[in-house]
């Protein structure tokens, strides 16, 4: 993984003294809380409910044992013994005090970690698939082009005041685990005819009150001219993104009202001002950042197989694990595991001080020492023994951690809503609880079989709901809060966004129309084997809505 240079030290650390004195400033008084409001923001600190709010950067959703026992020290020692990872790839602390930010922002810099742009009109934290560098189906590994990227974007003198948040995605596999059409960015690597690397480039994704699946603006970009594309686009969005209206300030409202053909002739023309320029990416370059990023040494493991028939002969609930969680690797002798924050009854996201301290060590003894964050909340070991599994399993299970559900229906995105949450208007916690408890038999999950379920708490939609094969979204009507549902959404390469079934449901009923929307699939289905978004592609919205409102289904 990346490691910090001199100029990354010295460049976090000034920034974490600098932040410190305006923090004295507005603790002292000097400053007002409008004043202080976008200097925090600079800094990944957020106002919510209750508390301030700090969300901490992982670039492309990587991490080591020794910055993860850094996320656990600080939830030990300045929160509330958890931590929240988020569908940024990112984790937040709710309960910090103001005072301390400062010395958190002091202890992560030390692991080579830190909260820039997390927040604010800027670039965020670029994402990339959790199996980067680990998966079969890889056809380069992502997360150099990430970090290039994020090297490339901080602090940008020129994207620093965007017209609206900017996000970019990458991934490097048919399969995309990294969403890219839902972002203002996607980036595709594949090889030309040739055998020469580049990308597909997707523009205008997100979600929000306006859904939209990014459009496709070049079949292939080739890997040097990826900076000089990038910088097209910004520069097309900042000219043209609108100010006047933060609804309508994203760029997929841009290519929404300018058109796909004209925006794009407007990007060309750009890149054409800049192509092999000083943009251009030396091969050099390329190639010393794709250093850092090497595979680990992993020491043969022939013996992987039949250990594993052994123990799922002995544990059935392994035998399950290894189903749902386990992935296959490049190198036949070892996986990439799932570890799933999604416990019955659990926040979805949400990992204690203890739990962290543990992945850490495991990752340690078992891993190569790396841990993956992933957009759909869960941590992951992407280099494991195939003989080692049962042993993982067992240190997950003393901490409460071997949840096999990866994929499943009560695997759930969702937001902190209205118990965090200063923009929500519903609770999207207390439903996911509700519904992990309904589906908590494992046998009946995996009757049901793969099926994405998301939560949001409010319009903003940052459990991705617009994108779950079952998606739910909390509002507020006449004082109470109302979940209205959308189905066969999805986020993978084939993106769709979930249509509205009908009329919302009390906090009361929802629970129970989610069962009744997954009973009627599995009466629908043609056999076990079709998934939940193969029958709702195939059947349509009709019998749900029958299921749901009955007479009243026209209506609805």
């Amino acid at each position: 993984m990346y490691r910090y240079d001199e100029f990354d030290q010295g460049f976090v650390k000034a920034r974490v003294t600098e932040f410190r004195d305006q923090v004295e400033r507005r603790l002292a008084g000097e400053i007002t809380e409008d004043q202080f409001k976008p200097l925090r923001l600079m800094n990944g600190v957020y106002l919510q409910l209750h508390a301030y709010m700090l969300r901490v950067a992982i670039p492309y959703g990587t991490l080591n044992s020794t910055q993860l026992k850094m996320l656990a020290h600080i939830a030990r020692t300045y929160d509330k013994g958890y931590g929240h990872f988020t569908t940024r790839q990112n984790v937040q602390f709710n309960w910090p005090a103001l005072s301390d930010i400062p010395a958190i922002l002091d202890e992560l810099a030390s692991v080579e970690m830190h909260a820039l742009q997390t927040s604010g009109n800027c670039i965020r934290n670029v994402t990339a698939d959790h199996f980067a560098g680990a998966a079969a189906d890889e056809i380069a590994d992502p997360r150099p082009y990430a970090e290039i990227l994020r090297q490339w974007s901080s602090v940008h003198p020129e994207f620093s005041y965007l017209p609206r948040k900017f996000k970019i995605a990458v991934t490097g596999a048919e399969r995309d685990r990294a969403a890219i059409q839902t972002h203002d960015i996607g980036l595709h690597l594949k090889r030309s005819a040739a055998g020469e690397l580049g990308f597909a480039v997707y523009v205008g994704g997100g979600q929000g009150r306006t859904p939209m699946i990014a459009k496709k603006i070049r079949d292939f970009l080739p890997e040097q001219h990826l900076l000089a594309y990038a910088t097209a686009i910004l520069r097309v969005y900042n000219l043209y993104g609108r100010r006047d209206n933060k609804y309508k300030a994203r760029i997929k409202i841009l290519v929404h009202e300018t058109g796909t053909e004209e925006l794009t002739g407007w990007i060309e023309k750009e890149f054409e001002a800049l192509k092999d320029g000083e943009l251009t990416l030396p091969d050099a370059d390329v190639q010393a950042i794709k250093a850092y990023f090497a595979p680990p040494n992993l020491p043969s493991r022939p013996d992987g197989d039949a250990l594993l028939r052994e123990a799922q002969a002995d544990d059935r609930n392994f035998g399950a694990w290894l189903r749902r969680n386990v992935t296959t690797h490049r190198n036949p002798e070892y996986a990439a595991i799932t570890i799933a924050l999604k416990g019955t009854g659990e926040a979805p996201g949400d990992a204690t001080a203890e739990q962290m301290d543990a992945i850490a060590q495991i990752a340690e003894e078992y891993g190569a020492n790396e841990i993956r964050v992933s957009h759909e909340q869960n941590l992951i070991l992407p280099h494991v023994a195939r003989a080692d599994l049962k042993a993982v399993y067992d240190r997950l299970v003393e901490f409460d951690l071997h949840a096999a559900n990866a994929g499943l229906i009560t695997d759930i995105i969702s937001c902190p809503g209205l118990d965090y949450c200063a923009l929500a208007t519903a609770r999207s916690i207390s439903v996911a609880q509700d519904i992990s408890h309904r589906f908590a038999s494992l046998e009946r999950q995996e009757a049901v079989g793969e099926l994405k379920l998301k939560i949001s708490g409010c319009i903003n939609a940052c459990g991705h709901h617009h994108v779950g094969h079952i998606g739910i979204l909390g509002v507020e009507k006449k004082g109470s809060e109302l979940y209205q549902v959308t189905l066969g959404g999805s986020a993978d390469e084939n993106t769709s966004i979930g249509e509205i079934v009908g009329r919302g449901f009390s906090a009361e009923e929802i629970g129970p129309a989610i069962e009744t929307i997954v009973e009627t699939y599995i009466s629908w289905r043609e056999s076990p084997e079709e998934t939940f978004l193969q029958a709702y592609r195939r059947l349509g919205a009709a019998p749900f809505k029958e299921a749901l409102y009955g007479a009243d289904a026209k209506a609805a």
